[in-house]
């Protein structure tokens, strides 16, 4: 009998770890924030509670965060080094990040090409700056015993954190989106496969009628990169065109029945990706709307909605997530704080939905990838590799944090392989049974897939809340207007 018993207890044993066991998650959600780099956002990463000294490396072991806490390169200091100063995340000042802060930053070898990383003194600065502007790092705590910064922190240490994750183009907002939903941000494929891009946001119009993509005013224009025979710098801006381009997009290849929405506060901005695929948007015209029937199914123009539908069990199998101005981290606005609670809201509703009236459970099939687009002109210690020929005049940019969640993600896994937004993509790819690379752009170009974050022949780890100061209610409850996630 006891045999029998035994015998009965293995096999329910080994019914439940292969239920809790999955081939591929049924959703992913990318989240995508504003305008930071690793050694400006994630200092507490080396300072308790989170960490330690120890806990942070420029030569980073497998338990090691690369973060470096001090003597950041500096041309302009007598000893070539400036040590980093604090500053609130709702500061008083931007800083420029455009292409062409890049190649100052960067500060490229004439000989190798290689960024020396010792260029940020040189990057402008508007609002109200203090010395140093660049050479900054956001400070958590300030006498309280919860630190601003906290939701970030623990998502990193608690699940995966990558140390060398780039920003795949060489400037600003709009390019960046571009590439995290499509690829690229060339006009076309042809385009892309010759190196040449959209580098910037929109000029040719006052800020008030500045709106992208498909719908922009006439005569908006957009910078174009083109490849530079004798660098550096690398790459050159001299042509712009209408920012209305036309190429697939990771929504093009999702495998029918899979479904996707893009969640973000208003249609004509920068950071409203899908308005610049003509086949998307479907203009009406310059100035006019998009009129598409993927746009009008796809694009969700409230962000809090992404928290309604995983109540309500309406996730989307593919969802990118922009914040409203007040979440989005970018600098400049001293309201701008609500950003690692807005985060921990989408984990925390995926983490705590109960089961779905299928019986689907999100913890356990849902992976989450939490990005920043771009490095917002703040100092980072880190060079990024140049991409050989063509499109190394334009990729790849300096390093922006990454976060991966999921119930498959080892506590503190550390990634020390060189990602970029077109890793995003392969993992997409990847999860959904695409070939990756199928766009032939940056996900063809991206030599990681993300897949090293999750070990799936695991049973899933139980969901801890992520302790925030404002959660779901409150952010579905707001009736503030949502403001862009910039001003640019």
């Amino acid at each position: 009998m006891k045999l029998v018993f035994r015998s009965l207890m293995l096999l329910l044993s080994g019914t439940l770890v292969a239920q809790a066991q999955i081939s591929s998650f049924k959703h992913v959600i990318v989240i995508v924030q504003e305008n930071r780099t690793p050694d400006n956002l994630f200092q507490g990463l080396c300072h308790p509670p989170f960490g330690t000294s120890e806990s942070c490396s420029t030569t980073p072991n497998s338990t090691q965060y690369n973060i470096q806490t001090s003597n950041w390169l500096d041309k302009h200091s007598p000893t070539g080094v400036t040590q980093p100063l604090p500053v609130l995340l709702g500061n008083t000042y931007d800083l420029n990040h455009s292409h062409g802060a890049f190649d100052l930053q960067c500060d490229a070898n004439p000989s190798s090409g290689a960024c020396r990383m010792d260029g940020a003194g040189d990057v402008s600065c508007t609002g109200t700056c203090p010395s140093q502007p660049q050479f900054r790092w956001v400070q958590n705590r300030s006498g309280g015993r919860r630190g601003i910064l906290d939701p970030y922190l623990t998502l990193a240490t608690q699940y995966g954190w990558a140390n060398y994750m780039f920003q795949t183009n060489q400037g600003p907002s709009f390019p960046a989106h571009q590439f995290i939903f499509g690829g690229t941000s060339a006009p076309t494929a042809a385009d892309d496969h010759m190196g040449i891009f959209a580098s910037e946001n929109m000029k040719g119009v006052p800020h008030a009628n500045n709106r992208a993509g498909c719908i922009a005013e006439a005569a908006t224009r957009v910078e174009l990169v083109h490849s530079n025979p004798n660098p550096p710098p690398r790459g050159v801006e001299d042509s712009e065109i209408y920012p209305c381009f036309d190429h697939q997009t990771i929504p093009d290849i999702l495998p029918a029945p899979l479904s996707w929405r893009y969640y973000t506060p208003s249609a004509g901005s920068i950071w409203t990706a899908p308005n610049a695929i003509f086949h998307i948007c479907q203009s009406t015209g310059p100035g006019g709307t998009c009129q598409g029937r993927e746009w009008l199914n796809h694009v969700d123009l409230r962000p809090a909605d992404v928290l309604a539908d995983i109540r309500s069990c309406h996730l989307r199998s593919l969802s990118w997530v922009i914040p409203g101005g007040q979440n989005s981290d970018h600098a400049g606005d001293p309201n701008n704080i609500g950003g690692p609670d807005w985060v921990a809201a989408i984990v925390n509703a995926v983490g705590n939905t109960p089961s779905c009236p299928n019986g689907e459970v999100y913890w356990r099939d849902t992976a989450i990838i939490i990005t920043w687009d771009d490095w917002g002109g703040w100092y980072d210690h880190e060079s990024p590799t140049i991409r050989p020929l063509r499109q190394g005049d334009y990729q790849y940019g300096f390093r922006v944090p990454l976060i991966v969640v999921s119930a498959y993600t080892p506590v503190a896994y550390i990634s020390n392989l060189r990602h970029d937004f077109g890793s995003i993509l392969r993992f997409i790819e990847h999860n959904f049974g695409i070939p990756e690379g199928q766009l032939t752009f940056a996900d063809h170009r991206a030599t990681t897939d993300l897949t090293d974050f999750f070990d799936l022949g695991q049973p899933p780890r139980p969901f801890q809340r992520v302790s925030a100061a404002k959660d779901a209610n409150y952010f579905l409850n707001d009736k503030t207007v949502p403001t862009d996630p910039d001003d640019d």
